[in-house]
């Protein structure tokens, strides 16, 4: 039996506002409901998400589950400790694999984690916004005002937590879909293409920075084409 409800974490920053811009459409149009639950506060970030896709299983049954980039992590970390709960995998640019070390993602995180940290919310913004893409800056600045005081904390959690290592995904025998942008150097497509390499069955669904500045649900529809070409 095809999923019916799907559950989709954002990224270190993000929000589901994003979430639910980039896969809403692609999911309603195979019948999928959409989950997509706000950031838990601050360093609670990762644990609280974990919970909530134990939660969401209890009420639903298994689930589809996926997120974009930290969102990707976590969903692949929960499927792949609980794997009967799990009926596929969305991972839209996963950052890196096992520990963080010097992933360019993590050491962006904490490099905003220390400007929030010292200048305040609209302050790290303010610094922040040189050349950065001015979708970008409007997703940054309604996202990071939402999370509030407990920014800062929520960006280090982020940046300090070890991703499923290669073996982990080896076990994971669920159809996933493994979205990439070819021209984000945050987060590498090389990464994309090991997670697939390591997942029994996956695909991988390339677009662009530029396309998702036009258009929020290509990253999406990569994504869940890879996943809908990894389920025959």
């Amino acid at each position: 039996m095809p999923p019916t409800t799907a559950v989709v974490l954002p990224g270190t920053g993000s929000d589901e506002v994003f979430v639910r811009a980039v896969f809403s459409g692609p999911l309603r149009a195979l019948g999928i409901r959409l989950l997509a639950p706000p950031p838990p506060p601050g360093d609670r970030l990762a644990d609280g998400y974990l919970e909530e896709l134990d939660r969401l299983a209890d009420a639903h049954g298994p689930l589809l589950v996926g997120g974009i980039s930290f969102g990707a992590h976590l969903a692949a970390e929960w499927a792949a400790r609980d794997s009967g709960r799990c009926t596929g995998l969305l991972a839209a640019l996963p950052a890196w694999n096992g520990p963080a070390g010097q992933a360019p993602a993590s050491l962006a995180a904490r490099l905003s984690a220390d400007l929030v940290a010292e200048n305040g919310v609209d302050g790290a913004l303010a610094k922040s916004a040189d050349g950065v893409p001015e979708w970008l800056s409007a997703e940054l600045g309604r996202a990071w005002r939402r999370h509030g005081d407990g920014l800062a904390a929520s960006l280090r959690t982020a940046a300090s937590r070890a991703a499923p290592e290669l073996d982990d995904l080896k076990g994971l025998d669920v159809p996933a879909g493994i979205g990439a942008c070819v021209d984000d150097p945050i987060h590498p497509v090389a990464v994309a293409r090991a997670w697939a390499e390591a997942l029994p069955r996956a695909e991988v669904g390339e677009s662009t920075l530029t396309a998702l500045g036009a258009d929020r649900e290509s990253l999406g529809r990569a994504t869940v084409l890879a996943w809908l070409r990894a389920c025959r």
